[in-house]
């Protein structure tokens, strides 16, 4: 497995391996990798000759009181994991390559980012697009991999690549859960036991949902007063939002009469933590 840290290098790398005729699979993360991040790297291999990862916690995603100083980093660890995935290739650019000196160019949706997490994290989005642009014009791969736990990122990612002719495959990965159904993040590292326990009420939720649905129940407000409660049964949960909307646009939805996107997001103490299923009618 090679470690790059150039831009440069990369970039002649990937060149070199698409003049060979080898696909690229490409599967960015910020490191800290857990089961989550290796199913994606897993999928991502279904469909290359070579499968490149990125870790690169990047600043343009965090807001001025997030937790971009304390967001936990296992370098050693992410490499040994990622080797023994199968990774072929990780890329590890630091601040300043990324962000030289002077930089001011950012990508950015109109519409999708205005739900979901968007609303409460501003610059959230146009951090997101950006680098991955960065990352798409530096590693040039043929496909890549998003983790649909991160439902708003997917979407966007995909209207992005369309909208601007990129041509790039985007799949999407399953969601991973622990075995008691807390889905899996970096974050969880900064719970404790005591809330380790209390984030299991996403996932609660979101089953009761799936079962008032299965049993025949249609109207999200019902579903959303349902989930509400059963959230904030725990004093340490404050709940950002609670959305059931259309899985394209991302707009709010009255009835579910088709695939319907049930969203979360909460802070649990100092953590945010967010979960997502699909809810399909009977």
């Amino acid at each position: 497995m090679d470690v790059i840290g150039s831009i440069h290098e990369m970039q002649s790398l990937s060149d070199s391996l698409r003049q060979k005729g080898k696909r690229i699979a490409f599967v960015p993360t910020m490191g800290f990798l857990h089961d989550g991040h290796l199913s994606l790297m897993r999928e991502a291999k279904k469909h290359a000759d070579i499968l490149v990862t990125s870790i690169f916690v990047n600043p343009a995603q965090f807001g001025p009181n997030e937790d971009l100083d304390a967001y936990p980093r296992a370098m050693e660890s992410d490499l040994a994991k990622s080797r023994e995935v199968g990774v072929d290739v990780v890329f590890t650019p630091t601040n300043d390559q990324i962000y030289p000196e002077g930089y001011e160019t950012y990508v950015q949706l109109e519409t999708l980012p205005n739900h979901l997490c968007g609303l409460s994290r501003p610059v959230f989005f146009k951090g997101i697009t950006t680098v991955v642009t960065k990352l798409f014009n530096i590693i040039k791969p043929h496909v890549a991999v998003f983790g649909e736990k991160d439902f708003q990122q997917l979407a966007i990612i995909r209207r992005m690549v369309k909208d601007l002719n990129m041509d790039i495959d985007i799949i999407g990965g399953a969601l991973v859960r622990e075995a008691d159904g807390l889905a899996m993040s970096s974050r969880n590292a900064y719970l404790s036991e005591e809330e380790r326990t209390e984030g299991l009420r996403l996932s609660q939720s979101l089953a009761k949902a799936r079962a008032m649905v299965a049993g025949g129940e249609t109207d999200t407000s019902a579903i959303r007063a349902m989930a509400e409660a059963h959230l904030t049964g725990c004093p340490a949960i404050s709940v950002d939002y609670i959305s059931l909307c259309d899985p394209e646009t991302l707009d709010e939805t009255a009835t579910i009469t088709g695939p319907t996107l049930m969203a979360l997001a909460v802070m649990l103490g100092k953590t945010r933590l967010i979960d997502n299923t699909v809810l399909v009618p009977q």
